[in-house]
């Protein structure tokens, strides 16, 4: 006996509509999208059922809100490539005058960007102050940077793709102040601290999916049920000492992380 296929609700009707736009390239990357009175009045549909289709959209990386500025296609649909094996070598974060390893990645594919810096002393996570071995009450110095990309000429549809926060131990800080500076200069933190004795020659990076906290999913712009990637990078000395740990938070949509590595050396297996 046939059975009959049920007609999928109004928010995933709606919804696969403009997916089936965005696919096709109807509706490019940065387009702004009706408001949510307009998709209702367009629809036919209850005003919480428009909001509905935009978060369905928005749960699965295609499209992006700003507040008080409208809803639009997202920047990164395939999403972004990190290539995390060399994204920190000194000539590709320092490439064309690049202010770090996030600047020269997005230039390289094509985006422009800003960076929103805060600077400030404060009392580390516990991870954090557990792997430097500071006290559980001791401050130091962390920067964090809210991170959005663009197209070219398109500053209206600016999308926060990742929060990252660094943080130093204090006598690394008093070494090189540049640390506590918005703009450390071509190459970020890590050409700063090379300069003042304390060049990194070994990463570390450690990834965990879970959860946003409230306060990074209004930072992101995605939904509270959106999990992201959190990395825990650590920069280690020649003496193999930690003199960095940055945490980087990511949209699981909008992010996939690359690895390469050796695993033998031709003419010694």
């Amino acid at each position: 006996m046939a059975t009959t296929q049920k007609e999928p609700g109004k928010v995933e009707r709606i919804a696969s509509e403009i997916r089936d736009r965005i696919e096709r390239g109807t509706l490019a990357p940065g387009s702004r999208l009706p408001g949510v009175p307009q998709l209702q009045q367009e629809h036919g549909v209850a005003y919480q059922t428009a909001r509905d289709v935009y978060g369905l959209l928005e749960d699965e990386g295609l499209v992006f809100s700003r507040r008080g500025k409208g809803t639009y296609v997202s920047l990164v649909i395939d999403k972004i490539v990190s290539d995390r094996t060399s994204r920190y070598q000194p000539g590709f974060r320092e490439a064309g005058g690049a202010v770090g390893a996030f600047e020269a990645e997005m230039r390289a594919k094509g985006f422009d960007f800003k960076n929103v810096v805060t600077i400030a002393k404060d009392v580390p996570p516990k991870k954090v102050s557990d792997i430097f071995e500071m006290h559980h009450r001791a401050k130091t110095v962390k920067r964090e940077r809210l991170m959005s990309v663009c197209l070219p000429g398109n500053t209206e549809a600016m999308e926060v793709v990742q929060v990252a926060t660094s943080w130093f131990p204090p006598d690394v800080i008093d070494a090189c102040p540049a640390l506590a500076e918005k703009a450390p200069g071509v190459g970020g933190s890590k050409s700063r601290m090379a300069e003042a004795g304390f060049k990194q020659i070994r990463l570390r990076e450690e990834i965990e999916v879970r959860s946003p906290t409230p306060e990074e999913a209004k930072a992101l712009g995605i939904p509270a049920e959106q999990a992201v990637l959190e990395i825990t990078h650590q920069g280690l000395t020649a003496e193999g000492r930690i003199v960095e740990i940055c945490l980087h938070v990511l949209p699981r949509s909008k992010w996939r992380l690359s690895y390469e590595w050796a695993i033998d050396t031709p003419g010694t297996g």
